[in-house]
């Protein structure tokens, strides 16, 4: 059973999802703050058990999502990871030796069926469809062939760009990846119990209907293991900790002219076994 995070009438709830709607579980399991907590205490499981049998105690359109774990420790983003998007660049490079890696604010992104922020100081907003995984048991030095047994949960990511804001500095893209709201993570998690929910699965983006991203994980340069591993590597990962593990060719930049999103375009990312995240796009008020 999937589980999510979201909002009524400012109050924030961890829950069941269901056709129908929400079943809180926040109530149920005081103990845990979040689903941050609840992934620490490796009681995914338990939430989902607990719910079987309850009714709706949220129905469809009474309730805002929010991105499902909220205040991680660290969302740390893998770029250039399919071989078609290292071609992009046009740059004549080889795929690198190592991957890119960078790190993006939990407040840069919003839940599903949210509108992306279109900030004042840029026009060049543009989506990466990708999906996330959240780590469950954490660690350091994780051996690569263990490290899919680290997931807790899986769920997509919409990693909205500043174009523009990318090329402030020489080396760094910090300022175009973290525009309050410029993203969107969600809608819910779903609990990673088979290493064949992220080994080889489909993973499309489209804009207005439009398919402007197609591949499978299968093909990345950085297979998820490997980017689990060597981010262990230099840093503690943590329970709630987020990868977003990297993005297919078709980004609106990399068409000629670049197609950036405006207001009133509606972006959705789906991945087999996971799900659908669908956004907006409004300008910032």
């Amino acid at each position: 059973m999937n589980l999510s995070t979201y909002r009524v009438e400012g109050k924030q709830f961890f829950g069941a999802v269901t056709d129908e709607g929400m079943i809180a579980l926040s109530p149920i399991f005081p103990q845990w703050v979040t689903l941050r907590e609840v992934i620490e205490a490796g009681a995914l499981e338990q939430l989902a058990k607990a719910a079987k049998g309850k009714p709706v105690t949220h129905a469809n359109g009474t309730f805002v999502y929010e991105i499902p774990v909220p205040n991680p420790e660290k969302i740390i983003c893998v770029g250039v990871n399919f071989p078609d998007r290292n071609a992009e660049y046009k740059d004549g490079t080889a795929a690198p030796p190592n991957m890119s890696l960078f790190i993006r604010f939990a407040r840069s992104f919003v839940g599903h069926n949210v509108p992306l922020t279109r900030p004042k100081a840029s026009a060049q907003l543009d989506y990466e469809g990708e999906i996330a995984i959240i780590i469950g048991r954490g660690g350091r030095h994780i051996a690569e062939e263990q490290a899919l047994d680290h997931i807790a949960a899986l769920t997509l990511c919409n990693e909205g760009t500043l174009r523009d804001w990318v090329r402030h500095a020489k080396f760094n893209v910090t300022q175009g990846k973290n525009f309050d709201g410029s993203g969107a993570m969600g809608p819910w998690l779903v609990p990673f119990c088979d290493h064949a929910q992220i080994i080889d699965v489909g993973l499309r983006t489209r804009v207005n209907g439009e398919t402007r991203q197609d591949d499978r994980t299968g093909r990345m340069l950085f297979p998820v293991a490997r980017q689990i591993a060597y981010i262990s590597t230099f840093t503690t990962l943590v329970p709630g900790d987020i990868i977003v593990t990297g993005t297919p060719t078709g980004a609106g930049a990399r068409f000629d002219p670049p197609v950036f999103l405006k207001p009133g375009d509606i972006v959705e990312v789906e991945a087999d076994g996971i799900g659908k995240l669908k956004n907006g796009v409004e300008d910032e008020q």
